[in-house]
């Protein structure tokens, strides 16, 4: 089985007098521990994991911990939000990305232009969801935090991780052009579906099974467009 070790840890602040202002030594703090968060995550799990195992990792404080957060599950929520905004991130690059190549003088049929359409959407569906599983064996912490060790953080950490689980669909839907309720409910389901395949290659740390699910999702998500399903 093939595993990735979680991303390295922000840098630390340099020893003695320096020029950072007090806001930027919270932020790179604040840094540090969210990424120490994630270490701790793959590692030992959200229920075995303590805040001396997050400042070991950080090298940081006690005191500047609580300075900026209340709890192992506040630093867990800021490391979550962290991980949501790197998701997002990439897949922004991704939908930014797009070619711009256009068809043919030829292509002014009605069917041809449902076939361009479908084309255009299967692409972008493959590019963004080629993105989203890179972005996940890239950061393997911060993957499962996001993930995996969510449910064990208890009942406002799932209902955040259940607000990113809309947001993802509605992009989704917005990226592919859907616009029928048939459609966003399709894409609603592809979020969720991806996320259950997903998960167990994330909780054992295999990067290779992860990539795997790529050919087959893409292939059904081109069938759906086919079907019409999709609405586009």
């Amino acid at each position: 089985m093939q595993t990735s070790e979680p991303g390295p840890t922000p840098r630390r602040l340099p020893r003695g007098r320096h020029a950072l202002s007090r806001a930027e030594v919270e932020r790179v703090h604040r840094d540090r521990l969210c990424g120490a968060m994630a270490q701790a995550m793959a590692e030992k799990g959200f229920v075995g994991t303590s805040v001396e195992d997050v400042l070991k990792r950080a090298r940081v404080s006690r005191q500047s911990f609580y300075a900026l957060f209340s709890s192992k599950l506040d630093c867990f929520m800021a490391a979550f939000d962290q991980a949501g905004l790197l998701l997002f991130l990439q897949l922004e690059a991704a939908m930014q990305g797009e070619g711009g190549e256009g068809g043919g003088a030829g292509q002014g049929a009605a069917q041809g232009e449902g076939d361009a359409a479908e084309g255009d959407a299967a692409e972008r569906f493959e590019r963004v969801f080629t993105a989203y599983l890179e972005a996940l064996a890239a950061e393997p912490g911060y993957a499962r935090l996001f993930l995996v060790e969510v449910f064990a953080a208890g009942p406002e950490a799932v209902r955040r991780r259940t607000r990113v689980q809309r947001d993802l669909a509605a992009s989704l839907a917005d990226l592919m052009g859907v616009t029928g309720d048939a459609g966003r409910f399709a894409c609603e389901v592809i979020v969720a579906a991806v996320s259950s395949m997903v998960t167990p290659a994330v909780a054992a740390g295999d990067m290779k099974a992860l990539r795997a699910i790529r050919a087959p999702v893409i292939e059904h998500v081109r069938l759906l467009l086919r079907s019409g399903v999709m609405d586009v």
